[in-house]
């Protein structure tokens, strides 16, 4: 059956009763005291970098197995693929990711990682979780438990991914690469969550339509004829040229997009020279471009590169000295939510967990996610990509009142609150695979 019809006819299915929500909540909370909590508390301890999550995907893949899933191991490098099968029906993907970031952790956790480890660059990092993987990684295999243990519920497949190297942005692709849907299944439905720092633990938020921006990683090596630095009209100075293209590449935004459409260039790095008199050949830039949209992706990206070129050619270079402008394999499209999907799982919060307890959507800044290529293929796949909070609501009262601010994804003081965003996660996470297997 073709997948818009089959999503079709799952919206006029009778829906699982709720009075089971709170012998649900009450399961996870016991799972949570008699397992979770330690698991958690073992991923923080550990985290691993992208592409290098050994000993996290052996830890994953037998909690997996313990719960009764049937697992699969190194799938793109370092992934693990559960499939759960329990009768006929519909394939569901549920995906988590894995990796930490290179970053030495400041939140004073009795639990605070203290791990450092090689990257796949050669370099040796601090690492942490300050994205949150580690409350993932534990709801995924808090949702395996309680589907395993509710069997006589529902009726299909469970397909659990651990996906490597999220932060860099090519698990997704390199599980996909490895023959993920030729191995294992084009899912009917792929869902996914992540706790949101700033947001209120124990709430859960989901919507349709854009769920998260595109992602570009952009290498420039500007290049110019070297000289004394005393005397500049003998060369062509690169340094020089490098700073108008970081001027001029914030005109894409504020010049060539319409006002109301989103776009970001940010030069992360820029490197040259060795020493105050001498005017270097090349100089190195480092930017991440976003878009909300592949038409406004695309337009950046070529902005970028008639910006460079154009300037180059106005200080008098040409041929190999024209800028060299690589695209990174860490990239990423826009990822979208299944209008439908997304509307008849947030009926399901609101049915199973209480309107209360969903947060309404704010956008905030231009974050990236590789969830979209499970759903974005060839095959498209429905998809929805939904959010926990992590937040005490004490906290987050607090910063609108003018006191301290809630870390943010990504810096060394980030903490998330345990157990409502990993017991919601799960809770939300069974809701969502329930209504969509779920037996009527």
């Amino acid at each position: 059956m073709r997948r818009d019809l089959l999503l079709c006819a799952h919206l006029a299915l009778p829906v699982v009763s709720s009075v089971q929500s709170a012998s649900l909540a009450e399961a996870v909370e016991a799972d949570y005291d008699e397992h979770l909590r330690a698991l958690f508390e073992h991923f923080h301890q550990n985290p691993e970098l992208s592409f290098c999550e050994t000993r996290t995907a052996a830890r994953l893949a037998a909690e997996l197995r313990a719960a009764g899933v049937e697992v699969t191991e190194a799938v793109g490098g370092t992934g693990v693929v559960g499939v759960l099968k329990n009768g006929p029906g519909p394939t569901v993907l549920v995906r988590s990711d894995m990796d930490g970031l290179p970053i030495e952790e400041q939140s004073g956790l009795a639990y605070a990682s203290t791990a450092s480890q090689v990257g796949i660059d050669g370099r040796e990092t601090p690492v942490m979780h300050a994205c949150g993987h580690d409350v993932h990684m534990t709801a995924l295999v808090g949702t395996a438990r309680r589907l395993a243990a509710a069997r006589e519920r529902w009726s299909g497949v469970v397909v659990f991914i651990g996906q490597p190297a999220e932060e860099r942005i090519g698990g997704a692709k390199a599980m996909l690469a490895d023959g993920l849907y030729e191995r294992f299944g084009v899912p009917d439905f792929a869902l996914a969550l992540h706790v949101a720092a700033g947001k209120p633990a124990g709430k859960v938020e989901v919507h349709g339509g854009l769920r998260a921006s595109s992602s570009d990683s952009v290498d420039i090596t500007v290049y110019g004829i070297g000289a004394h630095g005393a005397a500049p009209h003998k060369g062509i100075d690169p340094i020089y040229l490098s700073a108008q293209i970081v001027i001029a590449l914030q005109g894409l935004v504020s010049r060539e997009l319409a006002p109301l459409e989103p776009g970001v260039v940010t030069v992360g790095s820029i490197h040259g020279g060795s020493k105050h008199n001498i005017i270097p050949d090349e100089v190195h830039l480092q930017l991440t471009v976003r878009a909300n949209s592949e038409k406004t992706r695309a337009k950046l990206l070529a902005g970028i590169q008639r910006i460079a070129e154009g300037l180059a050619r106005t200080a008098g270079l040409s041929g190999d000295l024209l800028p060299k402008i690589e695209l990174s394999t860490e990239a990423t499209p826009v990822t979208r939510n299944d209008p439908l999907l997304a509307e008849r799982i947030r009926a399901a919060f609101v049915r199973e967990l209480g309107e209360e307890r969903l947060y309404p959507h704010e956008p905030e800044g231009m974050g990236a996610e590789d969830f979209a290529y499970f759903v974005q293929t060839e095959h498209a796949v429905p998809g929805c990509y939904f959010s926990v909070g992590g937040t005490a609501q004490a906290e987050i009262d607090a910063e609108d009142a003018g006191g301290p601010r809630v870390p943010s994804h990504h810096s060394p003081f980030f903490v998330i609150e345990p157990r409502p965003a990993v017991t919601t996660g799960v809770e939300a996470m069974t809701v969502a695979v329930l209504e969509l297997l779920g037996k009527p």
